[in-house]
């Protein structure tokens, strides 16, 4: 009895420990931390629930994703009256990049509360993305639309939207290549291959060619995001010229 009791007080001291930090982040008390618990729980833990559904913040992630596109949609449609559809889904768009949630993760880093097998150090940058948007999935979960919209003021359209600044953001460069060379007759070939070597996850290289010519190299966990690299280096390098 005496063990159980030590185990149950050790459980019950870090749910105190994780309640508390995430109070911290939130500025309340979580209500249900089950939700919270599911938003930090990696799939390769395979826990499932009692009904045997899996237990991971992907679930959480993709009502994230939803809840933060409507807020910041509903944001865009008040603020922006003469705004029309194409202009509206491109600020959202960018707003909603990848890159920036990955960069809000980060700024809370969410990575620290992750369970999982894996060691921290094997994860691409896009867990702090999932990660954020798990955790508004937590919240609405928890304390419903109301609460969620006030974080992601809070967090992400208050410290962050610049609309003037927005304008001008590039949020893809392989976009503005392909572009550009179609206005200039020029061929842009992307060279991609898979590039592991000593790394635990699968990794790929890019090599991107305008014509005949290496412009530039990237290397990352996916294909889409190893272009994207060797898309922003060969952006820089060729900017004068796409700027003409």
């Amino acid at each position: 009895m005496n063990l159980i009791r030590k185990i149950t007080s050790s459980h019950a001291a870090k749910d105190e420990e994780f309640v508390m930090a995430i109070k911290k982040i939130l500025g309340y008390r979580p209500r249900k931390i089950e939700f919270y618990k599911e938003a930090f729980t990696h799939s390769s833990l395979k826990k499932t629930s009692d009904s045997g559904n899996p237990m991971n913040y992907e679930r959480l992630e993709f009502l994230g994703d939803a809840i933060l596109g409507a807020v910041i949609a509903n944001y865009l449609f008040k603020k922006i009256p003469s705004g029309d559809e194409g202009y509206l889904t491109q600020m959202r768009s960018k707003i909603v990049s990848r890159e920036h949630l990955n960069e809000l993760g980060k700024d809370l880093d969410l990575i620290h509360f992750v369970k999982s097998t894996f060691p921290n150090s094997n994860f691409g940058d896009n867990i702090h993305g999932n990660l954020f948007e798990a955790l508004i999935g937590a919240i609405h979960s928890d304390r419903g639309y109301s609460f969620t919209e006030k974080f992601i003021y809070r967090f992400v359209i208050e410290p962050y939207v610049d609309i003037e600044r927005l304008e001008g953001k590039i949020t893809s460069y392989k976009s503005v290549l392909i572009e550009w060379s179609q206005k200039n007759r020029k061929k842009i070939r992307y060279n991609v291959y898979e590039d592991t070597g000593n790394d635990t996850l699968k990794h790929f290289s890019v090599k991107l060619y305008v014509d005949k010519d290496l412009i530039s190299k990237g290397r990352a966990t996916s294909k889409k995001k190893a272009e994207e690299i060797a898309s922003k280096r060969a952006y820089y390098k060729l900017k004068s010229q796409i700027e003409q």
